[in-house]
């Protein structure tokens, strides 16, 4: 395997499927059998779910809501996100355990990163919410730190796409897409990969990011193994 110890990163949306319910069965289903998968073949895995499928806390803001309490709001989502997530790969067979950076012990463990990699060591996946704890501060950003702090070796960030393109496919039939890309050539051509934070974080420490399209079957195990899935940023 190229990749030993992942952090998956998901959007809240994409757990919302084709009908835009706010959690799809059938989607939670399928991502659960692709992440049991690779934890077959002895991938360490940690995952961190957005929560905009629920409540987005900078949108919130927008209709009146305090950014504060907003962000908080986005956070909690991102534990029933996790929840959900971890009920799935359970029901697959598949171990999980569900981490929250927001003290809610009936609910989720408090997150402590040696007992999450104990835990991954073990097989079992650990789905890190709660984002980083405080406001302003996105789920991009959250997972960029703990895979930073995990040792992961690349940081998978989940897509409906196939990768970066160079404009936006489905409106620029010209767009090109990139099979790797240095930070530096990222910055350079404004490339919207993850918000400023997270992208800083990868790059300062020097984290590989890979996005690819979760949606395609296999994909995910195709990219642990080392096929060229995707965008590479590093």
């Amino acid at each position: 395997m190229k990749y030993k110890r992942i952090l998956l990163k998901l959007s809240g949306e994409s757990l919302s499927g084709m009908d835009s319910r706010s959690i799809d069965p059938n989607v939670l289903e399928a991502y659960a059998k692709e992440i049991k998968e690779i934890c077959a073949c002895g991938v360490q895995v940690a995952i961190v779910v957005g929560g905009g499928n629920i409540f987005r806390g900078l949108s919130g803001a927008g209709k009146g809501f305090d950014r504060v309490k907003g962000d908080q709001m986005g956070m909690l989502a991102t534990t029933i996100n996790s929840i959900a997530l971890s009920c799935a790969l359970h029901s697959a067979g598949q171990k999980a355990e569900v981490f929250s950076a927001t003290p809610m012990e009936s609910v989720a463990r408090y997150w402590v990163r040696d007992k999450a990699l104990e835990m991954m060591e073990q097989g079992v996946v650990a789905l890190i919410s709660g984002g980083t704890g405080n406001p302003f501060f996105t789920t991009d950003t959250a997972a960029a730190l703990r895979a930073v702090e995990l040792g992961a070796t690349a940081l998978f960030k989940g897509t409906r796409v196939d990768g970066v393109y160079s404009a936006d496919p489905e409106k620029d039939p010209t767009a090109v897409r990139y099979s790797r890309l240095s930070f530096d050539e990222a910055l350079e051509k404004n490339l919207k990969i993850m918000d400023m934070t997270a992208f800083t974080l990868c790059r300062e420490n020097g984290m590989p990011v890979v996005v690819f399209d979760m949606n395609k079957q296999g994909n995910l195990l195709r990219l642990v193994k080392g096929e060229e899935i995707g965008t590479e940023l590093g």
